[in-house]
């Protein structure tokens, strides 16, 4: 299934993996070098991106308040703010011919809230599918590492700080690696669409091969630059 509807101009491209697996980093070092070569570009986040997203994602995430969320409310609120999402944000700026770089999307859901928690997968695919209007990246790079070294990462040496870590971050190892193992189904299934890497190696040769590979992607597509001047962080 492709996603091409009336925003053909632009160019698709999420950063998924397990916690703690750089895409973040990555994923702004890549808009970095995406605006250093005079593309127009928008970088965003799920959950959040929007006004309605960030307060979903505090719900999820962080506010103790709602802290017996069943999986099955946990999609739907995801859903739901991604739907605010892509109708805001995310195929506005498609339409006007950008790059959109998103750190995370339906595969996450897909991930977490199916692999990890064990909601029917093609539920989650069906959710996800109505959410976006059938919008689906361009490519999709995963960075991929074992569950431990992810975590290690988000904790460092003080494991005082766990506390700090968001209560998906918090589910444990068994939970976790469910999730690492639905990330490397779906690029099985689509492997002509996903980038999979090994979030362990150094960011600077992780950065180097992301950047030859969407240049690729964007020759083949005819990407070109389209101004000198910084593209605008969303």
């Amino acid at each position: 299934m492709r996603r091409r509807t009336n925003d053909a101009q632009g160019f698709f491209i999420t950063f998924e993996g397990p916690d703690g697996s750089g895409k973040t980093t990555q994923s702004q070092l890549l808009l970095k070098h995406l605006e250093n070569e005079g593309f127009e570009v928008a970088w965003t986040r799920e959950p959040g991106g929007t006004d309605l997203g960030e307060l979903i994602r505090d719900v999820i995430l962080h506010d103790d308040r709602f802290d017996d969320l069943s999986p099955r409310v946990e999609a739907l609120l995801l859903a739901s703010a991604r739907a605010q999402h892509v109708n805001e944000l995310i195929r506005p700026q498609l339409e006007t011919g950008k790059i959109v770089l998103c750190d995370r999307f339906t595969d996450s859901t897909t991930a977490y809230q199916g692999g990890g928690s064990g909601l029917n997968i093609e539920d989650m695919s069906r959710l996800n599918h109505f959410a976006t209007g059938a919008l689906v990246p361009d490519l999709v790079i995963l960075l991929d590492m074992p569950i431990e070294d992810g975590l290690q990462r988000k904790l460092g040496e003080n494991i005082d700080v766990s506390d700090s870590l968001s209560r998906i971050e918090q589910r444990g190892l068994a939970y976790h690696r469910r999730v690492r193992l639905q990330f490397l189904n779906l690029a099985a299934r689509a492997p002509a669409r996903w980038l999979v890497l090994d979030g362990r190696l150094p960011a600077d040769e992780l950065s180097a091969t992301i950047e030859r590979h969407v240049s690729k992607e964007l020759r083949k597509q005819g990407k070109s630059p389209t101004r000198s001047n910084p593209g605008r962080l969303v």
